[in-house]
């Protein structure tokens, strides 16, 4: 039977193009909705800073006038400007098990950037690094972290039959409260290591939200700069990210470091709202808004969405200093496990820290790869 893909062009599609993962979740215990209010803002050409930079067609696959998949082709300039490169992207890939709908859904991506000049596609970002990244491709027994990706384990074969390969796996790891504070070695490293640097650990102070931000302006574009992937966040993006995450902060998690007074390091923590959104099932209104506030004291899951440090303040052992630090905080809410990801799988100071602190390598995402050319 004939595929036929079509590109986005109204509305209607859109909305065809948001609610397409239900078609592929239906009865999955694991999966976790995005809330719909959630999608269009990332979606929306005028109204996500991330396309003052970038552009994206969207794409669905039809077969007998039913949906069997969609995909996102993505051009990032600020990523080709930063590593003078020419990759483009895939990303919103949801497809039905049929190899020949994947096909045609890459096929039609690969052509919208080849005739942007591209030599390579990357993927999945939905849309960049910054965002949710990655494959999974270990771990499929338990539901997602808070912004981390989710997926059917037959996607690893329907991308790797159109001859991706892989490009770099993303680690995650789980750390626990009591385990960690019980190694007694690693609790007086990261007293030593506090007392020679000087570091003091704060945390978000609301009243002064905006001027908060501008620290983590200062210390996310020097802190993970060096990494594989690394796109910086404008302005706009950052405050962008701020609003639509600001409702999830508990302040006392969004921890900065300063020493001498200077901010060398942010770390963002959030407690794992996908327990709550799960039951929401992609619907903030009427009444899945209450449940963020109602059953927040139930979650025993954090995540630490990025920790960085700034150069010249790395490799003194205060990466372990900050997640004592966090997770003693947690401990104090009632959330004993917390989930570091996303790591490079070659970020051997950030794996060997990990395992320090012992962290249990427990899911695997990829990116994936294939020549344009």
């Amino acid at each position: 039977m004939k595929i036929e893909i079509i590109s986005v062009q109204s509305k209607k599609d859109l909305k065809s193009f948001i609610l397409f993962p239900k078609k592929i979740y239906s009865g999955d215990p694991h999966w976790v909705p995005h809330l719909w209010e959630d999608r269009v803002k990332i979606l929306d050409k005028k109204k996500n800073p991330f396309f003052q930079h970038a552009d994206a067609e969207y794409f669905l696959a039809l077969r007998n006038d039913q949906i069997v998949g969609r995909i996102a082709a993505i051009e990032n300039k600020l990523h080709n400007e930063t590593h003078h490169d020419k990759v483009g992207f895939f990303g919103f890939f949801e497809c039905i098990n049929d190899k020949e709908v994947a096909a045609e859904l890459f096929k039609k991506a690969a052509e919208w950037l080849k005739v942007r000049g591209f030599d390579e596609v990357r993927g999945p970002a939905n849309p960049s690094s910054n965002d949710e990244y990655g494959l999974l491709i270990e771990g499929f027994g338990d539901s997602p972290r808070l912004l981390m990706t989710y997926n059917p384990e037959y996607y690893m074969e329907l991308i790797e039959s159109f001859g991706f390969k892989k490009a770099k796996d993303l680690y995650a790891f789980k750390i626990d409260a009591d385990k960690m504070m019980a190694t007694e070695k690693l609790v007086r490293g990261c007293e030593i290591a506090q007392k020679r640097s000087g570091l003091v650990i704060k945390g978000l102070d609301m009243k002064y939200f905006d001027t908060e931000l501008e620290k983590v302006k200062k210390v996310y574009n020097q802190a993970w700069a060096p990494n594989y992937g690394f796109i910086p966040m404008t302005d706009a993006e950052i405050e962008f990210m701020a609003a639509d995450l600001k409702m999830l902060i508990d302040p006392e998690l969004v921890v900065f470091g300063e020493i001498n007074g200077e901010v060398v390091g942010f770390a963002l923590v959030l407690p794992d709202y996908n327990v709550i959104f799960k039951e929401m099932k992609g619907n903030l209104y009427p009444f899945g808004f209450l449940k963020l506030f109602t059953k927040k004291k139930l979650l025993k899951w954090a995540r630490v969405i990025t920790l960085g440090i700034i150069p010249g303040y790395q490799k003194r052992g205060l990466d372990a200093v900050f997640y004592m630090d966090i997770m003693r905080r947690a401990a104090k809410r009632g959330i004993y496990h917390g989930e570091a990801s996303w790591i490079l799988e070659d970020n051997d100071m950030m794996v060997k820290g990990a395992a320090l602190m012992g962290g249990e390598l427990y899911k695997k995402y990829r990116i994936y790869s294939k020549s344009l050319i």
